[in-house]
């Protein structure tokens, strides 16, 4: 009733806005209605197989149905024995619907991953045994940051299950649940770099096992309502516009849609002290805390020294340089010298719908110094347009959540695109260089690690060239780093660098069958598949399947690219 004017004119547009979202709603409320009618049918066929032989009169029916109602949410997961465990004692009700499972799942997870937590601490390090050599320090540090960084997906994961249909925020909830999983993945990786592997497997066995049930039954969920293709209804009627984010204001359309950001800017940076600060690190803490208002940085051109971090407080970030090769960031930590993979990134981003634009991004360390991130996002919504990345051996860490990256240079030698986000790299300049003696290069590396996550690497439209004389060096578009690895190639001009076989085992002969590998009429004299490796997991795929890896079905990225201002293709 509050939006309706009682008295005067009542605003044509206004009304049309308010009609359709009633439309919306209607349609949601259908949509997500159905989905619980559909499931818990399954559910309830579950439950009459197996009440069919119990005693009506001895009180045990309603335990046999709370019992089958958990376990025919649990079967859909990966580790049933856990996830029965943790919520047959919490399902109190013999109404349950599988979205308050989902829910609860959710919430043992979080605690687990509490109790977990402590072990991480570098407070704590008596728990390993005493720990003092500053390598593995460096690496409880990350676990610390990668566990809270988990929490927090965790915590958004629950707190949108109960605001909005289900459906309607499951990709959020997949993805969010997905970047969770790998971050405590990569508290495991990083802790195995220092050999204790086993240690953090152990600790954060439940909780990666309770996080990966979460992320099972919300796919389940989605699957079961789109096999009836409920979601049809979302499309019935009217089309309505994808409206701008609730924080993009007057002056954020006017902003991103100005050629002149520069002037626009929040704040300078500049190191001949025309600009506010002299450092990029300083111009960040300057940022409001979980800000819906778009904060634009302008750095000016220069190299800058230094290891930057965009806190996972500091939302909605602009960094705008004078060009990918007039402005850059610049450092060398590395692994070899005693940093983390995951720490040595000169350029971290935590915060979500961080954008940089015109920047170049560089670790210097070398090859012969191994792993040493240029950049590093865990932020979602992330996008980087024109921009370069610049090193060796892990040059672009696309660790979680979902990226997109147009018009870029990207640099690098072994795993050079390498992390598990789902991340859309289009129209970029993708460049293998000089590895060390004896090294292969080898594109991408990703790292799926459970069949539920929405993650992979895309590469679109690119073109990937020689920087330097390759010629007595092999190139490959990428090996599985994980069991569930998917990388696909669109579209791409591929030069005669790329090896007839095109792709490279992890370890030993072959790869899992469970990847996902694909090439789809790319164009080039690296581009021919007739000599490729005979995996199960390299498939060829239809236009229809190709449609599903780009930036309007993998990242959902028509919803919230545009209000970027960056140029972008939504399909094939």
């Amino acid at each position: 009733m509050s939006s309706l004017k009682a008295y005067g004119k009542v605003d044509e547009a206004e009304q049309a806005r308010l009609d359709a979202r009633r439309r919306t709603r209607k349609r949601i409320t259908i949509i997500s209605i159905s989905s619980i009618l559909l499931v818990t049918t399954v559910v309830a066929a579950v439950v009459g197989t197996r009440a069919s032989s119990g005693n009506s009169e001895n009180g045990g029916d309603q335990a046999k149905y709370l019992s089958a109602s958990v376990k025919a949410v649990c079967d859909v997961t990966l580790y049933k024995d856990s996830c029965y465990s943790s919520l047959a004692p919490l399902a109190k009700s013999n109404q349950l619907h599988p979205e308050e499972l989902f829910s609860l799942s959710i919430q043992v997870a979080m605690n687990e991953l509490s109790k977990a937590s402590q072990y991480f601490s570098t407070k704590s390090g008596s728990l390993f045994g005493g720990v003092t050599d500053s390598m593995t320090i460096a690496a409880l540090k990350d676990c610390n940051d990668l566990l809270g960084l988990a929490m927090d997906h965790l915590n958004s994961s629950l707190s949108s299950a109960g605001d909005v249909s289900m459906l309607d925020a499951v990709d959020d909830l997949r993805s969010w649940l997905s970047a969770a999983g790998s971050s405590q993945q990569t508290c495991i990786d990083g802790l195995g770099e220092t050999n204790l592997k086993n240690y953090a497997q152990n600790y954060l066995k439940t909780t990666s096992e309770l996080t990966s049930n979460s992320l099972a039954i919300i796919t389940w969920i989605y699957k079961a309502a789109s096999s009836v293709k409920m979601r049809r209804l979302m499309n019935y009627g009217e089309q309505e516009k994808v409206e701008m984010p609730k924080w993009l204001h007057q002056r954020d359309r006017q902003l991103l849609q100005t050629k002149d950001l520069k002037k626009m800017a929040d704040v300078i940076v500049a190191q001949d002290g025309s600009g506010k600060y002299k450092r990029i690190g300083d111009a960040l803490k300057s940022v409001p805390n979980k800000s819906k208002k778009r904060f634009v940085i302008y750095v000016k051109k220069g190299i800058y020294n230094e290891n930057v971090r965009v806190e996972k407080s500091k939302w909605n970030v602009m960094i705008i340089g004078d060009g990918m090769d007039a402005t850059t960031v610049s450092g060398s930590l590395n692994f070899v010298d005693g940093t983390p993979t995951f720490s040595s990134a000169t350029f971290a981003v935590f915060g979500k719908g961080f954008i940089a634009r015109d920047m170049g991004f560089q670790n210097t360390a070398g090859a012969n110094k191994h792993q040493a991130v240029a950049l590093m996002s865990n932020g979602d919504h992330s996008v980087f347009y024109q921009c370069s990345f610049n090193a060796f051996q892990d040059t672009l860490y696309a660790h979680s959540n979902r990226q997109f990256y147009r018009e870029c240079n990207i640099y690098g030698t072994v795993d050079f695109i390498f992390g598990n986000s789902a991340v859309v790299i289009q129209n970029c300049k993708i460049l293998p260089r000089k590895p060390m003696l004896g090294q292969q290069n080898t594109i991408t590396a990703q790292g799926r690690f459970d069949p539920n996550q929405n993650t992979g690497i895309s590469i679109q439209n690119c073109t990937i060239q020689p920087f330097g004389n390759l010629t007595t060096t092999k190139t490959f578009l990428g090996r599985p780093w994980k069991n569930y690895s998917t990388t696909v190639y669109m579209n791409s001009m591929m030069g005669s660098l790329i090896d007839p076989s095109g792709w490279l085992p992890w370890t030993g002969n072959t790869a899992p069958p469970t990847i996902f590998y694909a090439e789809y009429q790319n164009l080039g004299p690296g581009a021919s598949t007739k000599n490729r490796v005979k995996w199960k997991g390299l498939k060829s795929i239809t236009k229809k399947l190709a449609s599903q890896f780009t930036v309007k079905a993998f990242l959902k990225g028509d919803t919230w690219i545009p209000q970027t201002g960056i140029s972008y293709n939504s399909g094939l």
